[in-house]
């Protein structure tokens, strides 16, 4: 992953990766997983956006996949040469897959992701060699800081699963000949 050019260039980097932070602490406060997504192009954010896959009840509405959309609507067009997206978490396959498509011209990651990062952690779907557009890629922009908020994130879910299980209704004994506990089940 090639490193920025020089100074300017890690400090733009870490601003904008500030940017996609705000994003992903919106994401917390909204119970979703904690990432968050800016696009930015000669230097000014066109679109920003963080997960909801809980919020849409959309398994495609990551941070990534919606900040895609908002930007291609901002430009009018679905290239989006020109452009970087910054993301607190390094793309899962379906966003690289985005991402290509788009032709962004360089993507900003943060924390990795080493099961499915695609990215270059897990496999490297924006840098594959068949396909018909490659991005430049830097990760660990502010890794430390975004890894930690999706490690608090998931603790905290892993905590109160442990104090609160669910209310769960017994399934019928299949061998009992009994009445039903479902009555509506058994009018044909």
């Amino acid at each position: 992953m090639p490193a920025p050019e020089n100074e300017s260039d890690l400090d733009a980097d870490a601003l904008f990766m500030g940017e996609a932070m705000k994003q992903a602490l919106r994401a917390y406060q909204a119970g979703e997983v904690p990432v968050g997504a800016v696009i930015v192009r000669h230097g000014r954010v066109i679109a920003r956006a963080f997960n909801q896959v809980e919020l849409l009840k959309d398994a495609t509405a990551h941070a990534e996949m919606l900040a895609l959309t908002m930007a291609e609507d901002s430009l009018g067009d679905w290239r989006l040469n020109g452009c970087t997206l910054y993301v607190t978490k390094e793309p899962c396959p379906m966003c690289a897959g985005a991402i290509v498509h788009c032709r962004l011209d360089r993507v900003v990651f943060a924390a990795p992701d080493a099961k499915g990062g695609a990215a270059g952690s897990a496999l490297n779907l924006l840098q594959f060699p068949t396909l018909n557009h490659r991005c430049e890629v830097t990760g660990g922009v502010r890794g430390q800081e975004c890894g930690d908020l999706l490690r608090a994130f998931f603790a905290e879910r892993r905590a109160s699963k442990q104090t609160s299980s669910p209310s769960r209704i017994p399934a019928p004994d299949p061998d009992d000949s009994s009445e039903s506990p479902y009555p509506e089940a058994d009018q044909n």
